[in-house]
């Protein structure tokens, strides 16, 4: 797995396995690999894995059974599109009309067409 800098660890592998829940690869009720197994797989420490087990505990995105392991919660997919959806209206759409903005594009003018030219 390949980390950007700008961001911390444990969130981009929260992202990852949000990602995969969100893409169908991960199901309600799946096993996720262990702390130590999935630290090992991607190549970090496990204290970092266990931070992000920790995060999306906190979430509701996935729960823990004592002694057999973690796995994906009935209610992920739903958590993950709201928050996914949050983090989207919130943060990434306002920094893209921004953009637009400065680069004088028009909203509607590129929503309106079906092929964009560049």
């Amino acid at each position: 797995m390949e980390f950007n800098s700008h961001k911390a660890i444990y969130l981009q592998i929260a992202d990852t396995i949000c990602d995969k829940i969100l893409s169908g690869e991960l199901k309600p009720e799946d096993r996720i690999p262990s702390v130590r197994e999935y630290g090992a797989t991607i190549g970090v420490n496990p204290n970092t894995v266990m931070r992000t087990y920790e995060k999306l505990t906190s979430e509701g995105v996935i729960f823990n059974k004592r002694g057999i392991g973690y796995f994906i919660s009935p209610e992920a997919r739903d958590i993950v599109l709201e928050n996914d959806r949050k983090e989207f209206l919130e943060v990434e759409l306002p920094a893209v009309l921004r953009k637009m903005e400065l680069l004088g594009l028009d909203p509607d003018v590129l929503l309106s067409k079906s092929d964009l030219i560049i």
